[in-house]
């Protein structure tokens, strides 16, 4: 099971809290060299990260220690100046009192990281399911915290089997989420995707009957018809109808399920503005399946053939 965390789940951890709501459980974080997590409430004018750790306790994360970069590469003085007000990572690499009695903390974000990119990324292979953070979203797709602030790209196509315009429509900042190592590349960088954990068309259209009115989401306008997505793995086609706009929430009766055409056929009822879809419901999660070698989407005798292999 992985133990090294996104960034934002280690302070909710017990064993975290135990370390650094004292003094003394500071010291033996250091002694132990354990990783721990703290809000950054602070960037100096020589982008020092500051960490709050409790009165008496001044601890901050030298600029050169605020990231883990590959061989060569600078740290953006950008990534350094949007962890503040975040939880940050970090291991205590030296420790110091003054004639005060205050405790001085000097920290390393990048140590956390190399050690879970040494213990745990560089463990992972394409088919292997984690678990992630999202950081945040851009047109081409999200970018995902897989372990202590290293991040992973998942393209805006891994997203769904069901299109979407922008990562947004289904994805936020801070949401966790499941997904699955699809790639890595010669420096690497993980790839990840989405789709493959939420489920296949049968195990979607299983979820809904002929004869049902349900909600859906529009995804697409065109003159023969409109498509209606059911869940994130599953649309359907609904006959043409006057005033119904793209992101729209509409109100479908299920007409007919086809399996070897992986088709629903809709009809619209009623509509009204909206934006989102549904709950992502995953039918496959690290604790189900740790491990995917291949999955295919299309139902047995399909005249399509929809699969990802790893």
């Amino acid at each position: 099971m992985n133990s090294y965390l996104p960034e934002g789940e280690i302070l909710r951890d017990f064993k975290n809290m135990e370390y650094i709501n004292s003094r003394e459980g500071l010291i033996r974080a250091y002694e132990r060299q354990v990783i721990l997590e703290a809000p950054a409430i602070l960037c100096d004018r020589d982008f020092n990260l500051h960490v709050s750790l409790g009165a008496h306790v001044h601890a901050k994360i030298p600029r050169e220690e605020c990231e883990l970069t590959r061989g060569g590469e600078e740290i953006k003085d950008i990534a350094i100046l949007t962890r503040v007000g975040k939880p940050v990572c970090f291991k205590i690499i030296a420790l110091s009192k003054d004639e005060a009695g205050e405790l001085h903390l000097t920290l390393s974000r990048r140590e956390a990281q190399l050690e879970c990119a040494s213990h745990y990324i560089r463990t992972l292979i394409p088919g292997d399911v984690i678990s992630g953070k999202v950081t945040h979203v851009e047109s081409f797709g999200a970018f995902v915290d897989i372990g202590c602030g290293i991040i992973s790209l998942l393209p805006i196509d891994m997203i769904s089997v069901s299109r979407i315009s922008h990562p947004a429509e289904r994805l936020e900042a801070g949401m966790s989420i499941y997904c699955v190592v699809k790639a890595i590349d010669e420096l690497g960088r993980i790839f990840v995707s989405m789709k493959e954990l939420l489920g296949t068309w049968c195990e979607n259209a299983s979820m809904f009957s002929e004869g049902q009115t349900v909600r859906g989401v529009v995804r697409g306008v065109e003159g023969y018809g409109i498509f209606i997505e059911l869940a994130p793995n599953l649309a359907g086609l609904a006959e043409y109808k006057e005033g119904i706009s793209e992101s729209e929430i509409a109100a479908v009766y299920i007409k007919s399920i086809i399996p070897d055409k992986m088709k629903v056929k809709l009809i619209i009822i009623d509509s009204c503005e909206g934006s989102k879809g549904g709950e992502i419901k995953y039918f496959i999660t690290p604790k189900s399946h740790p491990h995917i070698d291949n999955w295919t989407y299309s139902p047995e005798g399909a005249r399509k053939l929809i699969y990802s292999t790893f």
